[in-house]
């Protein structure tokens, strides 16, 4: 693999700083600074993703809808990344990645501001409209920042640099799990669902005011760290617009996107990077979204009352995302020593162990094998973006929109896994909650195969 350094352009003279004793460090010294602030911009799309989930059984019990219907959080949330990451990449294209980040995070506080006037409309469109603002701001954001970072520096360190930055993104995620758990669901008025349908059903002014309070305090309670959260992400935005940053220097500002769409399919490498990053998104969030199913049916067998399982079973959740962070750290360390290619397969290898032991092992132990899978997932994502793009030149830029597109592997794959647990038992009795994670298995399967396959190809 040709590891040229990268030469950039920028009113800092960064470019006349960088020397050649550091054309092999992971981020060489005149590129620190910038690395730090992108780098900064990680935990807020992993923010964003680990408030937003458990947003869905808000929102179903405050305006009083059914779970499919709550499940358009998701839809809204998905739906940004699908429709803006050709056109951020486009922009970026033209632009810069600078600009990129400017403009995502722009959107980002914009989404995250708009829910004050949905929390005051009471009505979901408006926070569906939020949603998809903010997400279509994500878009720009991880369009821009991901390549970004694999550019600050040189070649042979590219992967292992954005492994470090990805590093952080768990640490967002840890963060909005936390805000989600203790200042909204904890926070929301404690009516439940029965007796809110009967103040609905009541029709009297008296009753109809009363519900009218419960929801606008808990639409409040929602939306309070969204403002929060724009505030920062406003300040980010402030900061890296002031600053003046590292810009790679373009061969060509043409947009020939059906040239770089045929370089693109064409590049088995990269092709097949698009196809495992469906996959490991699909792995990734039907593991972290049923094992609270998965962990409620198991404790309640040994005799748990089902309130007490589920808190029990989201509190491994949140092991399992801290087992995430501390592993992704460990992984970025090992790339010094190993081949990209060949840590993703072993990493992989791991996950169709874990989910084997998620499906066959009884009790106590196959909830403890759920979550040593994300032991193995954490290096996935920025592991399979750095080798897809790998060669890939100015291409990335549009590259890199596939890679973020294909996080719509969030969607159908954990519906799939869903369709699976409603049937309950499967195969003469067992258990469909078990079953169902033959899904992520697959998935593992896939992206062990992309891993070998890119072994050989980093190795040329």
């Amino acid at each position: 693999m040709n590891d040229p350094a990268v030469t950039i352009n920028n009113d800092d003279d960064l470019a006349a700083q960088q020397n050649t004793s550091n054309s092999d460090a992971l981020v060489p010294k005149a590129y620190i600074i910038p690395f730090i602030l992108i780098t900064l911009c990680f935990p807020l799309w992993g923010f964003a993703n680990d408030i937003t989930n458990p947003l869905v059984s808000a929102f179903s019990k405050v305006l009083q809808m059914s779970v499919a219907e709550g499940t358009w959080v998701q839809v809204a949330f998905y739906g940004g990344y699908g429709v803006m990451a050709i056109p951020a990449a486009l922009f970026i294209k033209k632009f810069s990645y600078k600009a990129g980040l400017i403009v995502g995070l722009g959107f980002y506080a914009l989404g995250a501001f708009l829910f004050i006037p949905a929390a005051g409309a009471q009505a979901f469109a408006p926070f569906l409209l939020a949603f998809f603002v903010m997400t279509c701001g994500l878009s720009f954001l991880e369009t821009s920042a991901n390549p970004y970072v694999l550019s600050m520096g040189p070649a042979s360190t590219a992967t292992q640099r954005l492994n470090l930055a990805q590093a952080f993104n768990p640490v967002g995620s840890l963060l909005g799990m936390f805000v989600a758990t203790q200042f909204i669901i904890q926070k929301l008025n404690p009516t439940t669902d029965a007796e809110r349908r009967a103040l609905a059903t009541d029709g009297s002014d008296g009753a109809l005011e009363q519900l009218s309070a419960i929801t606008a305090n808990d639409l409040e309670v929602i939306r309070n760290p969204y403002l929060a959260i724009g505030i920062v992400v406003f300040v980010m935005l402030l900061v890296i617009a002031f600053k003046k940053m590292p810009r790679t220097e373009e061969k060509s500002k043409s947009l020939d996107i059906r040239g770089t769409c045929k370089r693109l399919f064409a590049n088995q490498n990269y092709r097949e990077g698009v196809i495992a990053q469906v996959f490991y998104v699909g792995a990734q969030i039907m593991c972290w979204t049923f094992i609270i199913h998965y962990g409620t049916e198991v404790f309640m067998k040994i005799g748990m009352a089902e309130q007490a399982a589920e808190a029990k079973s989201q509190m491994l959740n949140i092991y399992a995302m801290i087992i995430f962070c501390l592993s992704r750290f460990v992984c970025t360390a090992l790339l010094k020593f190993v081949n990209p290619g060949k840590l993703l397969m072993v990493l992989a290898a791991g996950g169709i162990f874990f989910s084997a032991g998620t499906i066959f092992l009884e009790g106590v132990i196959g909830v403890y094998s759920l979550v040593g899978i994300s032991a193995c997932m954490s290096l996935m994502f920025p592991t399979i973006y750095g080798i897809a793009l790998t060669g890939t030149g100015d291409d990335a830029k549009l590259g890199a929109a596939g890679l973020i597109m294909a996080i719509v592997g969030g969607t159908f794959l954990p519906m799939a896994q869903a369709s699976i647990i409603d049937m309950k038992v499967v195969f003469d009795g067992f258990s469909a909650t078990k079953a169902s994670f033959i899904l992520p298995l697959i998935c593992f399967v896939i992206i062990a195969i992309y891993g070998k396959r890119s072994q050989r190809q980093l190795a040329k």
